[in-house]
């Protein structure tokens, strides 16, 4: 993990199987700045850098992979020291799914991740079943294309398979 400097206080920040620490928070509470914000619900924009990704309330991400590349960039700017957040209008659902996609980008096995992110984040995390379904089918935890500094913890996915964790095993990207 990068030297760059922490959380001024740890409220809503958890700490991913890497080592990376990442705040969840309502969107509109005021918060200590961060480096990098995942906007996943329409509310005020913070002053540093953000990418906004379109998600309904109580859904999943409408752009499948906009949200991957997001949670990748949140990932990698982790990595390389930056304070990253995610945020949602309520914090709690989407918020806890994108840290707990996070969670299985960095290496968490996908069946541990809606429990871990409960246990570390808030005890309402991932509100719905089609949220733990999504969480469920992420690729593999490598990003698209290769990063240094994330860690190897499985070897890359061909480039037309994915690993659907609710089968465990690789099948046709669709």
């Amino acid at each position: 993990m990068g030297g760059g400097p922490g959380w001024t206080d740890d409220v809503g920040v958890v700490e991913l199987p890497g080592g990376v620490r990442v705040r969840g928070r309502r969107i509109a509470d005021p918060a200590s700045p961060a480096d990098f914000s995942l906007l996943l619900a329409p509310g005020p924009v913070p002053t540093w850098a953000h990418r906004r990704v379109r998600w309904p309330d109580f859904w999943v991400p409408t752009d499948r992979a906009d949200a991957l590349d997001a949670l990748h960039e949140a990932l990698r700017r982790g990595y390389a020291g930056e304070r990253v957040e995610a945020a949602c209008r309520g914090g709690t659902g989407r918020t806890g799914t994108a840290l707990a996609a996070l969670a299985i980008l960095d290496g968490l096995p996908a069946e541990r991740a809606v429990a871990w992110v409960r246990a570390a984040y808030r005890p309402g995390a991932v509100e719905t079943p089609w949220q733990r379904r999504w969480l469920r089918r992420l690729p593999c935890p490598l990003p698209p294309a290769p990063c240094p500094l994330l860690p190897d913890p499985l070897p890359p996915c061909p480039p037309d398979r994915w690993v659907d964790h609710e089968v465990g095993r690789g099948v046709e990207r669709p």
